[in-house]
C-alpha cells in the first residue's frame, strides 16, 4: 500500500486547535499517511504555543509576517513561501481549515500544483463580502477549488449545494473544535486553575469573559463595545470581567486606556488554548466577536452574546445558545444585565451543542481513507 503525503497548512491559533484532532487522528495510521505540518506563522507565537499544547511541532515554518503589511502583501508572501514547499515535497493532498489568508493561499498553491484540497469547516457563509472582512471572500474562494468539503452542519452543506458544489464532495462531520475540547485532561484543567490563581484571579460563578478583535469592529464600533462593557463593570462590581486583549493596537490601546483602572477588570495577554477553555467552562456570560468561541461555549452551557452584525454560525443563534448583538450599546447592556442580575445556575443553557459531538476527526479520516481507497 502506497503511503500518502498529506500537507496540513495553517497559520493561526484557531486553525491549530481545529486541525490538531485531524493531525493526531491521521498520525495514528503511519502505514497510510505521512503528515507534513506546515505553519505559515501568520500568528507566529500563538500558533506555535498552541501546537505545543497538543504535543505537535511544525515540520515547516514559513515566518511570513512583517510589521504593517497590507492584506495583499501578506498574500504574496504566503503564496511565494508555499510555492517552495510544493516544489520541494511530493504532496498527495493539502488540508486547510476555515477562512484565513493562510487557508486561501494554501488552497490556491495546492490548486496551482494540481493537488487536491480538503477543506475542514467548509460551507460557512454570511453572504456579505465585508462582514466578516476579508474572511467571507476567502472561504468562498477556497470552496471553488476544494475536492473534499468537510461541513460542520447540514446548513453548511446546503450553502455549498446552492453554489453548485457536487453533493458527493460534501460531508457533514460536525466541527473539529468540539473534538479539541475533549482532548483536555483533568490535569490540564488543574494547571489552568493554578495559572489564574497565580495571577490573582478568582474564578467563581461571577466571571464574565470578553474577547473583541475582529477587523470590522475597529473604529467607532470598538468604542461602543467598550462603552457598554464600562457600564457593566461599574454596575456589577462583584463580578470579575476577564479580557484577553488582542495585540492589535487599534483594540489594545483603547481597552487599556478606558478599562484598565477598574479593580474588577483583568486585562490579560492572549491566552493559551487550555486557559481560554477553562474560562469558558466557568464563565457566567461570554461577550465575543470570535467565531471559535461561538462554537465552543455551547458545550459548557454558557450564554454567549455575539458582538457582530452577521454570523456564519447561524446554528448557534437558531438553537438559542448565542445571540447577535452587534456593537449595539443598548442590546449588549440590556441582555448582559438580564444574565448578570440572575445566578449562574439559573442562566445555564440546556440545549446541546449544534456544532458537533467530538467524532469529527475520525469521520474525516474515514472519508480520506475512502478517497484514496486505502
Amino acid at each position: 500500500m502506497e503511503k500518502r503525503n498529506i500537507l496540513v497548512v495553517f497559520g493561526t491559533r484557531p486553525e491549530v486547535i481545529k486541525l490538531a484532532p485531524v493531525i493526531l487522528e491521521l498520525k495514528k495510521y503511519p502505514e497510510k499517511y505521512n503528515v507534513i505540518i506546515c505553519n505559515t506563522e501568520q500568528q507566529k507565537e500563538l500558533s506555535n504555543q498552541t501546537l505545543a499544547y497538543f504535543d505537535l511541532k511544525a515540520d515547516i515554518n514559513l515566518d511570513v509576517m512583517k510589521p504593517n503589511q497590507s492584506l495583499l502583501e501578506v498574500q504574496t508572501r504566503i503564496l511565494t513561501a508555499l510555492n517552495n514547499v510544493y516544489l520541494e515535497n511530493k504532496i498527495d493532498a493539502t488540508i486547510v481549515q476555515g477562512d484565513t489568508m493562510t487557508v486561501l493561499c494554501g488552497a490556491l498553491a495546492s490548486f496551482y500544483n494540481k493537488i487536491p484540497v480538503f477543506h475542514v469547516e467548509a460551507g460557512l457563509r454570511s453572504y456579505d463580502i465585508y462582514e466578516p472582512f476579508p474572511e467571507e471572500v476567502m472561504r468562498q474562494m477556497t470552496s471553488r477549488v476544494a475536492e473534499l468539503h468537510f461541513a460542520p452542519t447540514e446548513k453548511n452543506r446546503q450553502a455549498l449545494l446552492k453554489e453548485n458544489i457536487s453533493d458527493d464532495k460534501i460531508h457533514v462531520v460536525g466541527n473539529t473544535v468540539i473534538d479539541a475540547l475533549f482532548c483536555l485532561s483533568d490535569s490540564t484543567m488543574k494547571s489552568a486553575e493554578q495559572y489564574f490563581q497565580n495571577l490573582g484571579i478568582t474564578v467563581n460563578d461571577k466571571l464574565v469573559l470578553i474577547t473583541a478583535h475582529r477587523r470590522e469592529n475597529h473604529g467607532e464600533r470598538i468604542d461602543r463595545i467598550i462603552d457598554s462593557i464600562k457600564h457593566l463593570v461599574q454596575k456589577y462590581e462583584d463580578h470579575t470581567f476577564v479580557i484577553p486583549v488582542h495585540p492589535n493596537p487599534n483594540v489594545k490601546n483603547k481597552i487599556h486606556e478606558r478599562l484598565g483602572s477598574y479593580d474588577n477588570v483583568k486585562l490579560l495577554t492572549p491566552l493559551d488554548y487550555p486557559y481560554l477553555v477553562y474560562l469558558m467552562k466557568n464563565a457566567k456570560l461570554i461577550l465575543t466577536d470570535s467565531g471559535g468561541i461561538q462554537e465552543e461555549a455551547p458545550s459548557f452551557g454558557c450564554p454567549t452574546l455575539v458582538m457582530r452584525y452577521e454570523t456564519e454560525r447561524q446554528e448557534g443563534i437558531d438553537a438559542g445558545v448565542s445571540t447577535l448583538v452587534g456593537a449595539d450599546y443598548d442590546k449588549i447592556v440590556s441582555l448582559s444585565e438580564k444574565i448578570l442580575s440572575d445566578t449562574r445556575e439559573n442562566t445555564r443553557l440546556k440545549a446541546s451543542n449544534p456544532y458537533g459531538d467530538g467524532t469529527s476527526a475520525v469521520q474525516i479520516r474515514n472519508i480520506i481513507d475512502n478517497y484514496f481507497k486505502i
